[in-house]
C-alpha cells in the first residue's frame, strides 16, 4: 500500500451561491462516473494482506477506519495506518471463538504490520469505529457473557484518546442500544456522528463538542427508525448496520440486513425528527444478501458487503455488491470462496489513488487493494 497524502472530502455545509454552483458542477461529474466499477479493479491477490489477530486471541474482524492524514502529532496513532476492531475472543482447549467477547483494536501500517492500540474487559467491538482528526478514536461495543442472544447487553461508545486510552464511556437506553456501526463528519471543534443500533433498529445522530482533551455529546437525535431487527442463529443479531453519508446532499445511505436492502435517509445532518426508514435505494435479492458494510465512492457509487445470514448463497459467498445511488447495480466480487467473511469496509482517496479496505472474518485478515483514479 503506496504512503501518500490524503484528501479528506470534508467541508463545513454553507448554503452560499458559489457553494451551490460548485456542488451542481460535481454532482454531473459524479453522475458521468458512476459506470466507472470499482469492485471489477479488486483483483484476488490485495496489495496487502495483513493478520488482525492480537497476541491474545482476538478474532473475527469487524470494524475498519483510516487514521486521518491530519492527525494530530503524537501518541500510538499514525496517519496511513488502519486501525480494525476485533468482536470474538480467542479459540481455546475448552471452546471460544465467542461472539460479542472481542476486546481490542489493532493498527495495520501501511507495510502490513500490526500493533495493539486498544485493549479492554467484557466488549465484543462492533463495526462501529471511526478515529476523529484531533486523535479520539470512537468504538462500539455490543457484548455477550457466552456468545448468544441470551446474554447479549446494550452495549455503548467508548471514546479512546490517541494513545488508546477511554476517556469517555457514552450510553444512553434509546439512542445507544447497541452500537453496531457508524460514520463521521469532522470539522473539528464539531462532530456528527451517526450511530446504527442493532437492538432496537434505529440510526441515531450524535453532535460531539471536540476540544484536545475531551468529546462531550451536545445533542443526540433518532434520524431513522423502523429497520428489521432480530436474533439469528449464526450472526448473532441482524439489524441496520452500514452507514455512508453523502456531504453533498446531506444524505446517510443505511445498509439494513434484515431487510435485505440499503435506504437513504434526507436532510440527515439537520434533521430533529426520525424518517423512518427513508427512502428505498437498492433491494436487489440477486445480489443483495444480508448488507453489513457500507463504503461511498468518490464516483458517487456505493459498495455493500455481503454477510450473507439473509438471502445466502453459497455459489456468490461473502461478496462486495456496487450499485448507483439510484439503485442500479453496477458489479459485485468475492473476497473469499465461503460465507460469511464480508465485513467493515472503508475507502479513502490518497493522492491520485483509491485506497479500498475490508476484512475477512474468515482468514482473521485486514485486506487493501490500491486502485489508480
Amino acid at each position: 500500500m503506496r504512503s501518500r497524502r490524503r484528501a479528506r472530502l470534508i467541508s463545513t455545509p454553507v448554503q452560499s451561491a458559489e457553494v451551490l454552483e460548485a456542488r451542481t458542477l460535481l454532482s454531473a461529474t459524479v453522475l458521468s462516473a458512476q459506470q466507472a466499477s470499482v469492485v471489477s479493479k479488486l483483483s484476488a491477490t490485495p496489495n496487502l494482506t495483513a493478520s488482525t489477530v492480537p497476541a491474545n486471541g482476538d478474532q473475527n474482524p469487524y470494524g475498519v477506519a483510516f487514521v486521518p492524514a491530519d492527525i494530530v502529532p503524537g501518541g500510538k496513532l499514525h496517519a496511513g495506518s488502519i486501525l480494525v476492531s476485533n468482536f470474538n475472543d480467542a479459540t481455546t482447549a475448552t471452546g471460544g471463538n465467542l461472539q460479542g467477547t472481542g476486546t481490542t483494536i489493532v493498527e495495520i501500517a501501511p507495510n502490513g504490520q500490526q500493533t495493539l492500540f486498544f485493549q479492554g474487559k467484557n466488549l465484543g467491538l462492533t463495526t462501529a469505529l471511526g478515529v476523529l482528526k484531533d486523535g479520539f478514536v470512537l468504538v462500539g461495543n455490543v457484548p455477550t457473557t457466552d456468545g448468544t442472544f441470551s446474554t447479549i447487553k446494550q452495549g455503548s461508545l467508548l471514546v479512546l484518546n490517541k494513545n488508546g486510552k477511554e476517556v469517555a464511556n457514552l450510553t444512553n437506553s434509546a439512542k445507544l442500544d447497541g452500537p453496531w456501526d457508524l460514520t463521521v463528519v469532522d470539522e473539528g471543534s464539531l462532530a456528527f456522528v451517526f450511530v446504527s443500533n442493532v437492538l432496537n433498529g434505529t440510526v441515531t445522530r450524535l453532535d460531539l463538542a471536540v476540544t484536545p482533551s475531551s468529546v462531550k455529546v451536545l445533542t443526540s437525535t433518532t434520524i431513522a427508525s423502523g429497520f428489521l431487527h432480530r436474533s439469528d442463529p449464526n450472526a448473532l443479531v441482524v439489524g441496520p448496520t452500514g452507514l455512508a453519508f453523502n456531504l453533498l446532499s446531506d444524505t446517510l445511505f443505511v445498509a439494513s440486513t434484515g431487510d435485505n436492502a440499503i435506504y437513504s435517509i434526507p436532510d440527515a445532518l439537520f434533521r430533529l425528527t426520525s424518517a423512518g426508514k427513508g427512502h428505498l435505494v437498492f433491494s436487489d435479492p440477486a445480489v443483495l444478501r444480508g448488507p453489513l458494510g457500507l463504503v461511498e465512492l468518490p464516483n458517487g457509487n456505493l459498495i455493500a458487503a455481503n454477510g450473507d445470514a439473509v438471502n445466502a448463497d453459497p455459489a456468490h459467498p461473502s461478496e462486495l455488491v456496487e450499485f448507483t445511488p439510484t439503485g442500479k447495480f453496477v458489479g459485485q466480487t468475492s473476497i473469499d470462496s465461503t460465507e460469511g467473511g464480508a465485513f467493515g469496509i472503508a475507502a479513502e482517496i490518497q493522492g491520485d489513488d483509491l485506497i479500498f479496505a475490508a476484512v475477512n472474518d474468515v482468514t482473521n485478515s485486514l485486506e487493501v487493494w490500491d486502485i489508480e483514479l
